[in-house]
């Protein structure tokens, strides 16, 4: 049963739309994401990405952004101006190293252009399945599009595949306590020896199997349930619409800023605000769809 508001992953209305509908809005986000230095752009960015990744994930989802995301806007500002003493703000000297406020927000810029990217791809992830990779790309570059396809799949399923060896040497007795290090480093190395070699196996029987199957013939045909519908079509002009508006301010420079030698934004905030609205649209675009999508259902449930 769906909770109010919040929907998970494939459940997700946005998920319901064609394949090229969502490849193309995450390819033109994430793209963005990854040229935008400007404050703004990142803000936006940011929590747009964490809010939407809440709604996929859950909590859950949450908990994992946030324990990736503080050490590594943490590390990163620290780390930067220790490396990097470009500036004309000088904060203090450490070992007659001048640490600057630019070389600061540099890192902390960089850090949430990070960060901001990994949790995009992580609502990617969610989105785009396995067999709408396999849908959009079988037929022009099909070896690529299984390697896509297999590689989004990998990380959930060496999880799973290590918590099964685990669970299995702890029935089998080789369970150590914690202050025997040695043994718990040599049963860790042991664990995951073998769910290397289990997971090259399953690899070389997927592709054993899929190339059995005639996969990537010329003229070879496959099953699929999407249909590019009216609501498609709509979708993925007003997409295109402001993918592109977006990209014309990036052209213009709204997107950037200068950290060195002194903060600057090349970019009058007259010029800049109403690039950054049709961005924060296109940001919150899914999340609009999947909360009236919500309400729908709400709706549908209560009058039945």
């Amino acid at each position: 049963m769906k909770n109010n508001y919040i929907q998970l992953g494939e459940d997700s209305n946005f998920s319901s739309y064609h394949p090229l509908v969502t490849f193309t809005y995450f390819c033109t986000v994430i793209l963005i994401s990854m040229f935008s230095m400007s404050p703004v752009f990142l803000a936006m960015s940011f929590s747009v990405g964490l809010a939407y990744s809440i709604v996929l994930g859950g909590w859950k989802a949450a908990r994992f952004n946030l324990a990736f995301a503080v050490p590594i806007l943490i590390i990163t500002t620290v780390i930067n101006p220790l490396s990097n003493h470009h500036g004309v703000t000088v904060l203090f000297y450490l070992n007659d190293n001048a640490i600057t406020a630019e070389a600061i927000l540099y890192g902390l810029a960089s850090a949430t252009m990070l960060v901001s990217v990994v949790m995009w791809f992580s609502c990617f992830n969610k989105i785009m399945t396995a067999d709408k990779i396999i849908y959009l790309f079988g037929r022009v570059i099909p070896v690529v599009a299984l390697l896509i396809s297999m590689c989004f799949r990998f990380i959930p399923l060496l999880k799973s595949r290590f918590r099964e060896i685990h669970e299995g040497q702890k029935c089998m007795g080789r369970k150590y306590p914690r202050r025997a290090l040695v043994k718990k480093g040599r049963q860790l190395a042991k664990e995951i020896s073998i769910l290397i070699a289990w997971s090259l196996e399953a690899a070389i029987e997927t592709s054993d199997s899929m190339e059995a199957r005639g996969y990537g013939l010329h003229g070879r045909t496959s099953f699929h349930i999407f249909k590019f519908a009216k609501r498609d079509r709509n979708a993925l002009i007003i997409i295109a619409v402001m993918a592109l508006t977006v990209l014309a301010g990036c052209f213009l420079g709204v997107n950037s800023i200068y950290y060195y030698p002194a903060v600057v934004d090349p970019s009058p905030w007259a010029l800049t605000l109403p690039f950054a609205c049709v961005y924060l649209a296109l940001l919150v675009l899914p999340l609009i769809i999947d909360i009236r999508g919500e309400k729908t259902w709400l709706k549908l449930n209560s009058a039945a």
